[in-house]
């Protein structure tokens, strides 16, 4: 074979090694962004309880001050959600001030997620969550209508799994991906949620 008979080939092979190069990263981006159920990676610092993504019904509930919320008001937005009875306990509290702080801890990125209760029943503790938690989507979910949401929310189903009091992550396109149960180590939250900005493009 002569000079100029290799050169295309090793042209060739050169492209697809680039192409390789260039793709390679978004596959692994994409699988470690949505997960793959039963998958985590040897020696993974996840925290949370993986959940295979799953788009949330968009529901027009009514804020705990009785205005509509925007059916949308998880899109757009990374959330951080919490679900627990309104007159929030010593596990709500924990947990309001635990998403509060993972907010403020990312800096620049804190604009890309937002915070929202789901209060269940005894809405609500305004007076706390005005003083406390400024800037909270506070959203009553104690009526019929909250049902279709309230059900997509895995270890929710019964009271005391409510009262579990786990927190959740909903990616900006209304997809929950993550959860926490209270056992779950304060920092992996923050640990996770900036892995996923970082990976993520939108929100």
């Amino acid at each position: 074979m002569t000079t100029s008979e290799m050169t295309p080939q090793r042209g060739r092979r050169q492209i697809w090694l680039l192409v390789g190069l260039f793709f390679a990263p978004l596959a692994v981006a994409f699988i470690l962004y949505y997960g793959v159920e039963g998958w985590r990676p040897h020696g993974s610092t996840n925290n949370g309880d993986l959940i295979e993504p799953r788009p949330l019904p968009t529901l027009a509930l009514p804020t705990a001050q009785g205005s509509p919320v925007n059916e949308d008001f998880m899109h757009g937005k990374w959330t951080l959600l919490y679900i627990g009875d309104g007159a929030c306990d010593a596990r709500c509290r924990e947990a309001l001030v635990l998403i509060r702080q993972t907010r403020l801890s990312l800096g620049d990125d804190m604009s890309r997620v937002q915070r929202v209760f789901l209060a269940t029943a005894n809405c609500c503790d305004l007076g706390y969550l005005e003083r406390e938690h400024q800037g909270v989507i506070t959203v009553r979910a104690d009526g019929t209508d909250a049902a279709a949401l309230l059900k997509e929310f895995p270890q929710y189903g019964t009271v005391e799994a409510a009262q579990a009091g786990r927190i959740y992550i909903i990616d900006p396109l209304g997809n929950l991906m993550m959860s926490y149960s209270p056992q779950a180590r304060p920092k992996g939250l923050l640990e996770d949620l900036k892995k996923l900005l970082k990976l993520s493009h939108i929100g």
